[in-house]
């Protein structure tokens, strides 16, 4: 029978029986984005041109970046457990207890940009996956290319996951963006480039075509489109990777890490230029 005493609230349950309340989703605010893995962190530390709000670290994620990046750092760092990462970041990001809150970088003009190195200049032709995008400027920074050219539409934004795909080198190599892929193009050929767009149906080698007397640009499209008929009209030739047959194509970010490496095997690679621009904490 049931209890006969009214008014008797009933008994709560054990606490191993209550469902564990999902962690409480915090926004990001506007006009910045989270940065997040060890290695991206770090780069952005060290990077005067990145505008820094807020640094979360795990205790143990504290000490490897003290080893990565020299205090005192230009942001106080909060100390806190790995269930606070789950407020603010996607579940599957990586993010090794690390995570900074920044300012997205302010693209450079491509003057500028050609300007603060000699070496190759890639252009993306509509590539939209920021994994690919990340991994391109990883390549780009590995081999000395002055910068990376998207357009400000039908190209990814800034983001955590593009800048954990690039492993630290959003914060070295710069990105240009540019309205009209053809007129950047354009702008290149005027400044002494030559410009190659990668086709699989075209007939020279990237290493028969490639120029050593003169800068060269390389142009990469989309993996399923590949490039668009004005950018390609308007390079002044268009080269293949030599591949084994019954391959159709290569990965884009794959192609922009193999063709950079052409571009880079007999040319000495110097340090990544320095930017002069006030630092903020």
């Amino acid at each position: 029978m049931g209890d006969p005493r009214p008014g008797r609230a009933a008994e709560p349950p054990p606490p191993q029986a209550r469902a564990a309340r999902p962690a409480e989703r915090e926004a990001t605010p506007p006009g910045a984005l989270w940065l997040h893995g060890l290695h991206a962190v770090a780069a952005a530390l060290q990077n005067p041109r990145r505008r820094l709000k807020r640094l979360l670290l795990t205790a143990d994620a504290a000490a490897e970046l003290a080893k990565r990046v020299e205090r005192p750092w230009r942001v106080q760092a909060e100390i806190v457990d790995r269930q606070r990462f789950q407020t603010f970041l996607a579940e599957d990001a990586v993010h090794q207890g690390a995570a900074l809150l920044a300012e997205p970088l302010t693209p450079l003009a491509l003057d500028q940009a050609i300007a603060r190195s000699d070496g190759p200049v890639l252009l993306l032709d509509q590539v939209t996956d920021p994994r690919n995008v990340g991994a391109m400027l990883r390549s780009a920074a590995a081999f000395g290319a002055a910068c990376v050219v998207m357009q400000d539409r039908h190209a990814p934004p800034e983001t955590g996951a593009l800048a954990r795909a690039a492993s630290g080198a959003l914060e070295i190599v710069p990105i240009a963006r540019e309205v009209n892929l053809s007129r950047a193009i354009m702008t290149l050929q005027k400044a002494g480039f030559w410009v190659l767009g990668l086709a699989g149906d075209a007939t020279l080698t990237l290493a028969q075509a490639a120029p050593r007397d003169r800068r060269v640009a390389l142009v990469l499209g989309a993996e399923e489109s590949g490039l668009r008929r004005l950018q390609r009209e308007t390079c002044d030739e268009l080269v293949r990777l030599p591949i084994a047959p019954g391959v159709e194509s290569l990965n884009v970010a794959a192609a922009a890490a193999v063709a950079l490496y052409e571009m880079a095997r007999d040319r000495p690679l110097a340090a990544p230029a320095e930017t002069e621009e006030e630092t903020e904490a």
